[in-house]
């Protein structure tokens, strides 16, 4: 627009350490939007494939059919776990048939309990969700951080203007150009910060539903292995 101000001519004219606050807040925005398309992909695999295998294990019974189902989706979380919790209850019987007590596993757990399965469970749980959450802090990170880098080029930008309005004695059409680029740090930091934001939210909901999904899975797995060799006593 005529007698408008140049969004690139600002950035031009800008100081040294205003053009710098800039260079970080736009790779800021850069890092923070890959890390967005490769968590939203991420999600898209880790769903499709949690789908899948669900539908696979809540049609079977047959425990090693699963487990060779739930290798095939590595990307899988609750794939993750049943593949945690049958290699524990493989140990239990190699222990066992090491003992001598091959055909004792039902017993095993019902005068030991399945405590050894829980643990197990968590543990793959606990590995899911560091794969769920991996670099969502960087978004935290950019999320909470770019305003205020953003608003430290603004002050500087500002304070630069108005040294040079008071040595100067000029108008205050003569610092508006300085100003303006002082306040393009802002607008910067918060077109980084706001994506950030409000993707971090959105995969943290992402991951409660997983989670959920997760505790759900635990209990059914637990159910299976009861049915399968609590009463048949063999995996």
């Amino acid at each position: 627009m005529e007698g408008g101000l140049d969004f690139y001519q600002i950035l031009l004219d800008s100081g040294i350490v205003v053009k710098f606050v800039l260079l970080i807040l736009i790779a800021c925005s850069v890092l923070s939007w890959a890390v967005i398309f490769q968590k939203r992909k991420e999600f898209n695999e880790i769903n499709a494939s949690n789908e899948k295998f669900l539908t696979f294990f809540y049609s079977n019974t047959n425990l090693v059919e699963i487990q060779k189902q739930a290798t095939s989706h590595p990307d899988s979380s609750v794939g993750m776990m049943y593949n945690i919790g049958f290699d524990e209850l493989v140990k239990i019987k190699s222990k066992l048939t090491e003992n001598d007590k091959s055909a004792e596993v039902g017993n095993y757990f019902n005068e030991h309990g399945v405590q050894a399965l829980e643990r197990s469970l968590r543990k793959g749980a606990t590995m899911a969700a560091e794969i769920l959450e991996r670099r969502l802090s960087l978004l935290a990170s950019i999320s909470s951080n770019a305003v205020f880098i953003g608003l430290f080029g603004t002050v500087w930008g500002i304070i630069d203007s108005f040294t040079g309005l008071a040595h100067g004695g000029g108008s205050i059409e003569a610092v508006a150009p300085g100003i303006a680029e002082a306040l393009v740090a802002t607008a910067v930091g918060l077109m980084a910060a706001i994506p950030a934001g409000v993707a971090y939210n959105v995969f943290y909901t992402k991951i409660s539903v997983i989670q959920g999904q997760m505790d759900s899975f635990g209990q059914d797995f637990l159910n299976l292995i009861e049915r399968n060799v609590l009463i048949k006593k063999d995996i």
